[in-house]
């Protein structure tokens, strides 16, 4: 297969980006076109669907070998399941699929570039196809959740002191909140004593979690 695109936005490692697609649109990500790709007839009637698939490879999660069972983070860490039944990225073949919305299309120096919202993705991530999302079939609302069940009513307070966040340009406040409050640490470490990090934009973030209350305590720039 051949790589056609490339995601760009301000997840710069993956701690911190969410585990789904979908769940924080504010994250706006640029799908940059190979220029063998950049072909506006390739694109033509792309903006009548609000949303697309986007077929990504695992680029920093490839391995020489595979495991029949992983550790899916929600269920802690500490129970197997196959690797089949989940969205884990050690795969036998590091392929992933994410659904975003299509927030329109940008002219650049690279050819027409995509904006998306909710990607779930890491910044230089490798696109081999875009497909439209169609609801009369992608959407299954009866559809069972499995053990992701409880990933969908988990969500953190998120005390975000307001000389911290005024470090953060306003048009990224409103996602990093969401990101915080999905709680992005690993789900089998819940030390109430621990200061985690996480590189946004252009940023390190530090925080603490104790009794369903992620507590920003520091913002800085990042510096390589």
């Amino acid at each position: 297969m051949k790589k056609i695109a490339t995601v760009r936005n301000d997840f710069k490692e993956k701690f911190g980006i969410p585990r789904q697609s979908g769940l924080c649109e504010d994250i706006v990500s640029k799908v940059v076109f190979e220029p063998e790709y950049r072909c506006p007839e390739a694109l033509r009637g792309i903006t009548d669907f609000s949303h697309l698939w986007l077929i990504f490879e695992f680029s920093k999660s490839i391995r020489d070998s595979w495991s029949p069972t992983v550790r899916p983070p929600r269920l802690g860490g500490n129970k197997r399941v196959g690797v089949f039944a989940t969205r884990s990225p050690f795969r036998p073949n590091p392929i992933g699929l994410s659904s975003v919305r299509l927030l329109g299309l940008e002219e650049t120096p690279e050819g027409t570039v995509l904006l998306v919202g909710g990607a779930d993705l890491l910044d230089g991530t490798p696109i081999y196809d875009i497909k439209p999302y169609l609801p009369y079939t992608d959407s299954h609302p009866d559809a069972s959740f499995g053990y992701a069940k409880d990933a969908m009513e988990y969500e953190l307070e998120v005390v975000f002191p307001d000389k911290l966040l005024s470090k953060i340009p306003s048009d990224k406040q409103n996602a990093l909140k969401i990101i915080l409050s999905q709680d992005p640490r690993p789900s089998y470490i819940n030390d109430a004593d621990r200061v985690y990090t996480f590189r946004f934009a252009d940023y390190e973030i530090s925080f603490t979690v104790a009794d369903g209350t992620l507590t920003v305590t520091d913002v800085r720039d990042f510096i390589e």
